[in-house]
Formats: structure tokens, C-alpha cells, sequence
């Protein structure tokens, strides 16, 4: 199954907090590697490249240079689960591509009281994010088959 990489940021002793689209955020040990996988040895060694970490286009995972990276479904099965204030929500633009929909359809579900600014949705200066728990009850589960399920 398929989990798109918003972002990530190095940690202390090589882990990775990494967030996902549908509003999940994991922690991510990334020392296990350096035993398993020669190559992931320059991380400890190449001074300050383990902190040049980024999401890959698309979100499909996330890489240091051409010769070091991770995979989306790697990060989110192996990595730990944690608890954020921001578990569970996800941008307008990742709702409606995860469900289906037209971003207006979101705009207009506000608009008319179906989701209810400021409890279902909020906007952030130019940003809207909705969550996860309002969209499954006013939508029902996810459309598109490559994105993640409930």
C-alpha cells in the first residue's frame, strides 16, 4: 500500500520523524541500516549528510543523495507511531486526491455547514486542512485504491 511522504526531519541518533499524508507521523530508526546495507555506512561517516535528508518527488520516499534512499511503505511499516497534536489531519489538497474529490467540493461543504469550520477544517494563512475523522464520516472511505485506507 502506498504512503506519501509530506515530510521529515533528522532527529537525534540517526532517526527520522516522518510525516504521511493521511495525517500519521512515525519515528524512524535509521541505525539498523548501517549493519544491514554497506552504503548507509556514509551517514555516520560523511560529515552532516545525514541531516540533508528530503522527501522525494512525488512523495514516494525520501533520499540523501542518488545513492541513499527510503521508500514510503519501508518508512511507514517499519517505522514507530507516534502521538502529535496533528495526528490525523492532512491538507485539502491530499483529502481530495486520497478521496476523489474537487477542493471546491471541500470549499462548498464549509460554505453550506456539512463540515464545520474550525471543528471539521481550518484554514492556516493560504492552507486548509481538514481531518481524517470528518472526511471518512461525510465522504466514507477513501476512492482511490493506491492511497492509504482507514
Amino acid at each position: 500500500m502506498f504512503h506519501k511522504v509530506k515530510a521529515v526531519h533528522p532527529l537525534p541518533d540517526y532517526k527520522l520523524s516522518v510525516q504521511f499524508a493521511e495525517g500519521k507521523t512515525k519515528i524512524y530508526d535509521v541505525k539498523p541500516l548501517f549493519v544491514r546495507f554497506e552504503p548507509f555506512q556514509a551517514l555516520k561517516t560523511s560529515d552532516g549528510l545525514f541531516c540533508d535528508v528530503m522527501v522525494d518527488i512525488g512523495g514516494y520516499g525520501i533520499s540523501w543523495n542518488d545513492d541513499l534512499d527510503l521508500s514510503c511503505d519501508e518508512l511507514f511499516e517499519n517505522g514507530k507511531t507516534i502521538k502529535t497534536p496533528f495526528d490525523g489531519l492532512m491538507a485539502f489538497t491530499d483529502a481530495t486526491q486520497i478521496w476523489g474529490l474537487n477542493e471546491s467540493t471541500l470549499r462548498k461543504a464549509i460554505t453550506y455547514g456539512k463540515l464545520v469550520n474550525g471543528v471539521d477544517a481550518c484554514k492556516y494563512g493560504k492552507q486548509w486542512v481538514i481531518s481524517t475523522e470528518a472526511m471518512l464520516r461525510e465522504y466514507g472511505e477513501p476512492k482511490n485504491p493506491i492511497l492509504p485506507q482507514s
